[in-house]
């Protein structure tokens, strides 16, 4: 398989993944264990809001890591998705928990 190839079905996949479920969190770990500062205090923020919601763990799969932050082209990890639309890392986040706006988006 060529490198296109991969990048193309690693696009696909994580297409799949993020408008097959209402919220997603590309983090590094799972929300049982984070292995970042970053993505601890995203699962907080979607746990603090009661949103079910599925993660992808970049660090079992350097496909997967390289391949979201192309898909969004956004840089860093973690990366929200709410009913296939990026919304932001963990700073955005952030900002709109305690605006109201990321229970909105959530709840919309």
């Amino acid at each position: 398989m060529t490198e296109t190839n991969e990048t193309t079905n690693m696009q696909d996949q994580i297409k799949q993944t993020v408008t097959d479920n209402q919220v997603v969190l590309f983090m590094k770990g799972n929300a049982n264990f984070p292995q970042c500062g970053f993505s601890g205090r995203a699962v907080q923020i979607l746990q603090a809001l009661e949103t079910e919601f599925v993660t992808v763990d970049v660090l079992s799969n350097d496909a997967v890591r390289q391949g979201i932050k192309d898909y969004s082209n956004w840089p860093t990890i973690p990366q929200l998705y709410v009913k296939g639309e990026f919304l932001g890392g963990s700073d955005i986040m952030t900002e709109m928990y305690e605006s109201g706006e990321l229970k909105d988006a959530l709840s919309a």
